[in-house]
């Protein structure tokens, strides 16, 4: 048996506690001799109070990560890293001053991604309460990226939006790309649901880049880890 003790590298995420799919699904991205180790801070509801609170320890939490000398400290929530324009920089800063290690947050691995395939126009897709998907909406827009269409499906908790059926997923985006011609991409948001087994067969049947929160956030790191190598099945983005 041969065991991947990350030799090459080693990926540092902060999840939500309440996540279950995140890392299977980034484990899945990564290539041999990349591992993620994993710590998770507290947040399984969708409420502002929650999401904010979700930060309370994040410097402790970065500190223990550091204790194993990842190359990188990734923290991994799309709602709170996209909550407001500066968000995300202020986080990677916490954790880089706590930890002394490089940092990046879900919401730096969109805006990479939505560089390189050249987006200015795509339909969001979450399943997140209506609130949490407005500020979605608005921080693309700070951003200069322009939500052209797309839904939300009212779901409040990680456990919940872990049993919503990939199938639901895949017809949610179907229908919002359908009903926006023009968009350049679609945005699965959320690293909670179960989506990364989904993006190839919607590329080859929409025509166009399908990206996702933990799609993303592996293919941003490997590119701040030094590791831009190509992951079949995952879509053109992990194939570029």
């Amino acid at each position: 048996m041969t065991i991947d003790y990350g030799d090459r590298a080693r990926l540092g995420l902060l999840v939500p506690s309440g996540n279950s799919v995140a890392e299977p699904e980034i484990h899945a991205m990564l290539p041999a001799g990349v591992t993620a180790l994993v710590t998770r801070l507290a947040l399984t509801g969708s409420s502002v109070a929650e999401l904010e609170a979700m930060l309370e320890a994040l410097e402790p939490a970065a500190r223990l990560l550091a204790d194993a000398r990842p190359g990188l400290i990734g923290f991994h929530c799309t709602a709170v890293s996209t909550f407001a324009p500066e968000r995300a920089g202020s986080i990677r800063a916490r954790i880089e001053a706590a930890a002394g290690l490089p940092a990046c947050s879900t919401a730096d691995g969109i805006l990479a991604a939505l560089a390189l395939l050249r987006v200015r126009r795509l339909v969001l897709v979450t399943p997140y309460i209506e609130p949490v998907h407005a500020r979605e909406v608005a921080w693309l827009a700070a951003h200069r990226i322009e939500v052209a269409g797309g839904s939300c499906l009212g779901v409040n908790t990680n456990g919940e939006m872990a049993r919503i059926p990939p199938e639901a997923i895949a017809t949610q985006a179907r229908d919002a790309v359908r009903a926006a011609p023009g968009a350049e991409a679609c945005f699965v948001s959320c690293t909670a649901i179960r989506s990364a087994g989904l993006i190839a067969g919607l590329e080859a049947e929409l025509g166009l880049p399908v990206i996702t929160s933990n799609q993303v956030m592996a293919w941003h790191a490997l590119r701040q880890l030094g590791i831009p190598q190509a992951v079949p099945g995952y879509g053109w983005l992990m194939a570029s």
